[in-house]
């Protein structure tokens, strides 16, 4: 569970879970910056008519320029923040024979895929002429439908995280809760969107609530994570044939858990063995 670095440096999974964790937190202080910059400066909604798109794109080059510039740092946190909880939550999934981690860890990938085609057409129509309002349009269709299908993506990432670590014991109760309803209302705004994506009304709705509450998912996972630094954990050997394994025991009530599940290993307080009491 460790990897050796160095003389006096080990990496252990908790302390790469901090850094996910810090990946997690910059990556949402990232997002809803990119958004206060585009929102009060006029970004047209799904379904705005071409004029006003017109406008936003050739009046607001540096906003869409300095917004674009920033999102490839954010999607490099994403990654960083869900490969880290696949770190920690994979022995759990592993062992329940499961692999929730890694659907989760597919939907932060898919839509950090997705967002940047979002992010592609928009400098894109920031480089077309006002001049030419066929290409604006068509370029701005193509934006409103990726960034409809995005909420497959990101409800993808928060169903599998939060499954993952409510079965391990990582997070509580209600954070899993938020994340499965975050999920079921961006999955519901891709579905009904494309159905009324000249007019998204009541859906679009949907979409923004969810999109509200994934921002608060993901700061209490970062948070979750980085709190793992600060939880010891102690090697001690096993069979020859399994190699080395960790060894954790609980000081923590475990009511808030569904049946036959126990608090992640790294939330534990670890107890010397009995050899070393004696």
């Amino acid at each position: 569970m460790s990897r050796k670095l160095g003389v006096g440096s080990t990496w252990t999974f908790s302390r790469i879970a901090g850094l996910a964790g810090l990946a997690g937190l910059g990556f949402a202080i990232l997002i809803v910056s990119i958004n206060a910059f585009l929102v009060p400066a006029g970004l047209p909604h799904t379904g705005a008519e071409t004029n006003d798109v017109v406008q936003f794109f050739t009046t607001q080059q540096d906003t869409v320029g300095l917004a674009s510039a920033l999102a490839p740092i954010a999607w490099v946190l994403a990654t960083l923040f869900g490969a880290g909880a696949v770190s920690v939550l994979w022995r759990t999934d592993r062992e329940q024979g499961t692999a929730w981690s890694l659907v989760g860890f597919a939907g932060v990938i898919l839509q950090n895929i997705t967002f940047t085609g979002v992010m592609a057409a928009r400098l894109a129509l920031a480089s077309t002429t006002a001049q030419d309002s066929s290409t604006i349009a068509g370029l701005w269709a193509l934006h409103n439908a990726l960034f409809i299908f995005n909420g497959t993506f990101l409800a993808l990432a928060m169903t599998g995280l939060s499954i993952s670590g409510r079965r391990a014991g990582l997070i509580r109760r209600w954070h899993g809760g938020i994340g499965l309803l975050a999920a079921a209302l961006q999955f519901g705004s891709a579905v009904l969107s494309p159905l009324v994506i000249d007019d998204p009304g009541p859906v679009g709705l949907l979409g923004l609530v969810g999109w509200l509450i994934w921002v608060v998912w993901i700061v209490a996972y970062s948070i979750t994570l980085i709190r793992l630094t600060s939880a010891p954990t102690q090697a001690i050997p096993n069979d020859r044939r399994t190699g080395p394994v960790e060894s954790f025991r609980s000081d923590h009530r475990q009511a808030d858990l569904p049946n036959g599940q126990r608090r992640h290993p790294a939330q534990q307080r670890v107890e010397p063995p009995e050899s070393a009491q004696a």
